[in-house]
């Protein structure tokens, strides 16, 4: 039995050389007074302090001993079936495609009974009427054909303008239609203006008729103004030459160009029938 003489506490653990609550060298003790507790460390305690001198003259220290800490057995947690839920949704979508098909057929029969009963109606109604209709249809299409016959005649008759100055003024104004319908690519205001035996030779000295003219023009952002200057023209009969240079700005630019335009008097109106364009430096 071993004392330790500064708590005096006894152990009866003979391996034991140190105090396991101070440290102090234990001193062996023959019959231990009553009063002192006598504490008899566990092996794991004992472990864990110094073991004391070792032979050879080292001592071997041990780490505190720390009790064990308290072990939890795990919770299994309940797994979630998920068929109830895939078969709850099936069911839900089930029910309402049979829901619309309902709605759709309640919705749809009636019709299909008025759409009947109307085209049997009007059938009858256009059996019973239909020579009556027909003889009146083709009399009013015959009068409506006399009458564009003769509205196209006297268009065809309106004699040329014969004053200069009024045909510049005339050709002047359809340049500025032709440029806008140009940029916007108005292809109705162009169809117009344009005669059918219209020919445009580019810079390149490529020709294109009308009909390529209409087909390939497309809308131009890039224009912001233009002018035109010294604009003349020549007039001969039904025939009218325009010559000019037109300037226009193009996105913060400034680009130039001499153009001959040739007109032809018809159908009231003067239309373009030749176009010729070159670059100015």
């Amino acid at each position: 039995m071993k004392r330790c003489p500064t708590c005096n506490r006894t152990f009866t653990d003979r391996n034991l050389s140190f105090c396991i609550e101070d440290g102090t060298p234990l001193v062996p003790v023959d019959n231990p007074p009553d009063e002192v507790t006598v504490v008899s460390p566990s092996a794991g305690a004992a472990a864990n302090r110094s073991v004391g001198p070792q032979p050879g003259g080292s001592e071997e220290t041990v780490p505190p001993y720390q009790p064990p800490g308290s072990y939890g057995r795990p919770v299994a947690t309940p797994k979630r079936r998920i068929w109830p839920w895939i078969l709850g949704l099936l069911l839900l979508l089930f029910l309402v495609i049979v829901g619309m098909g309902a709605m759709a057929w309640f919705y749809f029969q009636p019709l299909k009974y008025i759409t009947a009963n109307s085209n049997t109606s009007d059938s009858n109604a256009n059996a019973d009427r239909g020579d009556s209709n027909s003889n009146t249809r083709n009399s009013n299409s015959n009068s409506i054909v006399e009458n564009q016959n003769s509205g196209s005649d006297a268009a065809d008759e309106t004699p040329a303008p014969t004053d200069q100055a009024e045909v510049l003024s005339d050709l002047t104004n359809l340049e500025h239609e032709w440029t806008v319908a140009n940029i916007n690519a108005d292809k109705k205001k162009l169809n117009r203006i344009l005669a059918d035996d219209y020919v445009e030779t580019s810079p390149e000295g490529r020709s294109k008729g009308k009909a390529e003219y209409l087909s390939t023009i497309e809308r131009d952002t890039t224009i912001e103004k233009w002018e035109f200057e010294d604009l003349k023209v020549n007039l001969e009969g039904d025939h009218a030459t325009l010559t000019g240079i037109i300037r226009l700005r193009i996105s913060n630019q400034d680009a130039a160009y001499r153009f001959v335009d040739k007109f032809v008097w018809r159908d009231g109106r003067w239309q373009a029938t030749d176009s010729k364009v070159t670059p100015l430096k």
